[in-house]
């Protein structure tokens, strides 16, 4: 938009015309007092500022201007029939303006002048929208980078962990069959393979990650019943957490065309997260739902929650939660492949929790809706 000042009305109306003819928006003030209330309400790409005027004259308007952080950056065209020898020329740019045009105008001229500060003025605005895209694309590869950093150090540790304790308890079995101590042997035993496990499970988990980023993950789909499936998730999580309470409310006898693996990962993922993050507690729920053609899992505890601020990230890949990255082990990887593989089944994930609370992690996914008819 254009700002014309200029306390002869005659001048406001024939420039207000010209402009508005040529498809510019245009303003108008009839003081420097007006003007500069004008300018602190709106945001101008262009001042037309006549130099003699009562009150306030034009390059006490510029001055003015040029102190407003807003407006600093406005061009302005001065305006004069009387100052037209070159101090005034100079003090007129000295004041801030861009340019300097004697009375009568030359419409034409004016009009030349006008399209060329438009034309600086998209100029500059699009340097400036890329300028800023440039520097939130570096903000983000750091940080990015950063979080890589710090996943390469995290995954160093946690595979690094369980290798050790294999080596330590390799070791006490050394010495056990020695000994011909065979309970101990097995004791050992039962914890090296623990470990072998948890090795595993973090290899698969990196194994994944490549898979996504490569766009090789693939899914073995086909139907499968769904109870069945919650039966097989509830008997492995009793197995490796007999003093944790599973709950379940609902049922789904109806099949689900999907990789069941994967699906049964990303239950398995809600429900290991949810003892991880409770502790003192030894009750998780499992809630069910079939809504026609929707699946609803949520898996519920009641344990440390997560900040509303951060819930939105927690999805995302690499991302822990700082307050807990500290008090408990993993990647920061298991919400990002499960999501990923909601994603890619048509379907959405989710988390609802209040900070110390508890959260229910949930996704759903798309089923074929079946009705019975007469």
């Amino acid at each position: 938009m254009i700002l014309i000042v200029d306390d002869t009305p005659e001048n406001l109306i024939s420039l207000k015309k010209v402009l508005e003819i040529n498809n510019f928006e245009v303003d108008t003030a009839s003081s420097g007092e007006e003007a500069l209330k004008k300018v602190l309400k709106n945001a101008y790409v262009l001042i037309i500022l006549d130099v003699q005027m009562p009150g306030m004259d034009g390059f006490e308007v510029a001055e003015a201007i040029s102190g407003y952080s807003k407006a600093k950056e406005t061009a302005i065209i001065f305006l004069s029939a009387a100052n037209t020898e070159s101090k005034f020329i100079t003090k007129g740019y000295s004041s801030g303006g861009l340019d300097y045009i004697t009375k009568p105008v030359d419409m034409d001229i004016l009009l030349l002048k006008v399209k060329t500060f438009y034309r600086i003025y998209e100029q500059s605005r699009k340097l400036i929208e890329i300028q800023n895209a440039l520097l939130e694309e570096i903000e983000f590869r750091k940080k990015a980078e950063n979080k890589k950093d710090e996943f390469i150090s995290i995954a160093s540790h946690e595979l690094k962990t369980p290798l050790t304790s294999v080596k330590g308890y390799v070791q006490l079995l050394e010495r056990s069959v020695d000994k011909g101590d065979i309970p101990t042997v097995k004791k050992h035993l039962k914890k090296a393979q623990i470990q072998l496990d948890k090795l595993n499970e973090l290899i698969a988990d990196l194994l994944d990650i490549s898979k996504i980023e490569s766009g090789k993950l693939k899914f073995n789909k086909k139907n499968f019943q769904l109870d069945e499936l919650f039966e097989s998730v509830l008997e492995i999580m009793h197995q490796s957490n007999p003093d944790h309470k599973i709950i379940k409310t609902g049922t789904a006898p109806q099949q689900l065309y999907a990789d069941e693996t994967r699906i049964e990962q990303v239950i398995i993922n809600f429900l290991t997260n949810a003892i991880k993050y409770s502790p003192g507690k030894n009750e998780v729920h499992i809630n069910v739902n079939i809504d026609c053609d929707r699946l609803y899992v949520g898996v519920r505890d009641f344990g440390i929650g997560i900040d509303e601020k951060q819930q939105k990230s927690v999805f995302d890949k690499f991302y822990r939660v700082e307050e807990t990255a500290i008090h408990f082990q993993g990647l920061g990887i298991g919400l990002y492949i499960s999501a990923e593989i909601i994603r890619r089944h048509g379907g959405e994930i989710g988390v609802k929790s209040v900070l110390g609370e508890g959260s229910e992690f949930y996704f759903t996914l798309p089923l074929e809706c079946t009705t019975e008819t007469d």
